[in-house]
């Protein structure tokens, strides 16, 4: 089913004007971990860093409000969170570990915690998981072809991207550069074209910006942790709330809400995902087992 197992969907935004001015659109990943570290729910969190390198995000553990902010906002870029779970666990020494990540990360994290083999005594460590959209990934020597070959940017230029409207659009150096998405497709990585999650359905909060507008993110909880959690922050005023009824689209129009786009876009990469698979297949090729086609 479209989005898969959820109790709630909602369009959040951060009230607080810190996270809203570096966040990527509604502020919801980081406002959640700052609240569940002041609240003890959390003693620290798995977040994509900036690193050394422009935009070659650092799997970073962050157990500072500081440090989550620092970590703001979207990079197209794989960041390697999982692998520095142990050191967040057995050198860090945290106990009530969050772990942000994308839909393929955070479906480790789940088979992990059925199967920890190697993972000895880390899996009852992750108190929290919260899952990103994520229709395709690039490797970063295809993200800075993107930028500045296709973008014409340098890429230390640059001060934010975002994938929306059909368009891979990248600011900086005073301008705000669009491109078709189409012309990304040839540089995602090729586990994207058999991944079938786009709303990260096995996170215990999953959210990202498709469906609703500019500074506002569609917002799901997944479990009973997620909802419990949310539920609370949403009561002590951290977020603006609208349902997902109000982002109607004009009388007419093919697509005529924000859900109903987010829906659309989940079945099309459900089925790009199941037409790899069966083409792998039928040449003989490894494919890993059909979940949620």
């Amino acid at each position: 089913m479209p989005f898969g197992t959820y109790k709630e969907v909602m369009a959040l935004k951060a009230k607080d004007a810190k996270i809203a001015g570096v966040s990527q659109d509604g502020g919801v990943v980081t406002t959640m971990l700052c609240y569940a570290l002041d609240k003890g729910i959390i003693d620290g969190a798995l977040v994509a860093g900036k690193g050394d390198t422009p935009w070659l995000p650092k799997p970073t553990i962050a157990t500072t409000k500081e440090q989550i902010i620092a970590a703001a906002g979207t990079k197209y870029t794989i960041s390697p969170v999982v692998s520095v779970i142990k050191d967040a666990v057995r050198e860090n020494g945290l106990e009530k570990l969050a772990i942000v990540g994308t839909p393929c990360q955070v479906y480790a994290i789940r088979k992990m915690q059925l199967y920890p083999f190697g993972a000895r005594h880390i899996p009852d460590k992750i108190a929290l998981t919260i899952g990103i959209f994520c229709t395709e990934n690039f490797s970063y020597a295809g993200l800075k072809t993107i930028i500045e070959d296709h973008c014409k940017m340098p890429v230390d230029a640059v001060t934010k991207m975002e994938i929306g409207g059909g368009k891979f659009k990248v600011k900086g150096a005073g301008k705000e550069v669009a491109i078709p998405i189409k012309e990304t497709h040839k540089y995602e990585q090729d586990g994207c074209h058999v991944c079938s999650d786009l709303t990260a359905e096995f996170a215990d909060i999953s959210t990202g910006s498709i469906g609703t507008p500019d500074g506002w993110s569609t917002v799901f909880t997944r479990s009973t942790k997620g909802k419990d959690l949310l539920g609370k922050a949403i009561a002590d005023g951290l977020f603006e709330k609208k349902s997902m009824d109000e982002f109607k689209s004009a009388p007419g129009a093919k697509i005529q809400s924000g859900l109903d786009l987010l829906g659309k876009m989940d079945q099309q990469k459900k089925d790009k995902a199941k037409k790899t698979f069966d083409e792998r297949k039928a040449l003989g090729l490894f494919v890993t087992p059909e979940i949620v086609y």
